[in-house]
């Protein structure tokens, strides 16, 4: 078993038997049943059991296969969307990779004018949202929850929840943590849009970190006194 294979271990695992029978049709694509069995050295009897476990964890789906035959073209099988987790994804390491270039040929202060203007077009989003809801200043609770739904959408699984007169804006998922261990600078200006987006009513302050061996980010959000 090769270095990529999914084992039975891992949480997406897939059997030994399946994992061919997904390899095989990402390169054939639609393919009948009767294709992919030749195509492994196998029986259909051995095949069909396993692509209806596949199918059961929504791994394939039934597509119809086209071959330039005359007649009605036969229903075989074809990956499903949801497939594509099980193959290498190198966007993390493509990403460190740009960012390292970024800094290597531009210098610092031209990445952080770029990773400035992408805080900014995220915050122009955020405040879009904040005036589309009718959601003001004064209302330090709508704004953390918009933020929270904006963050999980883009992957943060972010929740909010009440610590007494505070607000904790908890982040259980980093998606960027890769390129956020080589540029520090990514978590930075994230504490900065954060505080931008709440605004001058209330203070963040960060207090856990993923990257300082905490399990999760956890923002505490406070709001400030009016005497």
């Amino acid at each position: 078993m090769s270095a990529t294979m999914i084992t039975m271990d891992e949480p997406s695992g897939i059997g030994d038997a399946q994992r061919r029978i997904v390899d095989y049709l990402k390169r054939a694509g639609a393919s009948t049943t009767t294709a992919i069995a030749g195509a492994l050295g196998v029986t259909t009897q051995a095949v069909r059991p396993q692509l209806v476990e596949l199918e059961e964890r929504g791994l394939v789906k039934t597509e119809t296969v086209v071959t330039g035959a005359r007649g009605r073209p036969p229903v075989g099988w074809a990956l499903s969307p949801l497939a594509i987790d099980l193959f290498p994804d190198r966007h993390s390491d493509l990403t460190v990779e740009l960012l390292a270039m970024m800094r290597a040929e531009l210098g610092e202060e031209a990445l952080d004018r770029v990773l400035a203007a992408r805080d900014a077009a995220h915050l122009r989003e955020l405040q879009h949202r904040l005036e589309a809801e009718g959601i003001d200043a004064a209302d330090i609770g709508g704004r953390v929850a918009v933020l929270a739904d904006q963050r999980s959408r883009q992957g943060y699984m972010a929740e909010v929840i009440a610590d007494g007169d505070d607000l904790l804006l908890i982040e259980h998922h980093c998606p960027v943590c890769a390129a956020a261990t080589t540029c520090q600078s990514l978590c930075r200006n994230e504490l900065e849009l954060f505080r931008s987006v709440i605004g001058e009513n209330a203070d963040v302050e960060r207090r856990q970190h993923l990257l300082s061996g905490d399990e999760r980010c956890v923002y505490r959000i406070r709001a400030r006194s009016s005497s």
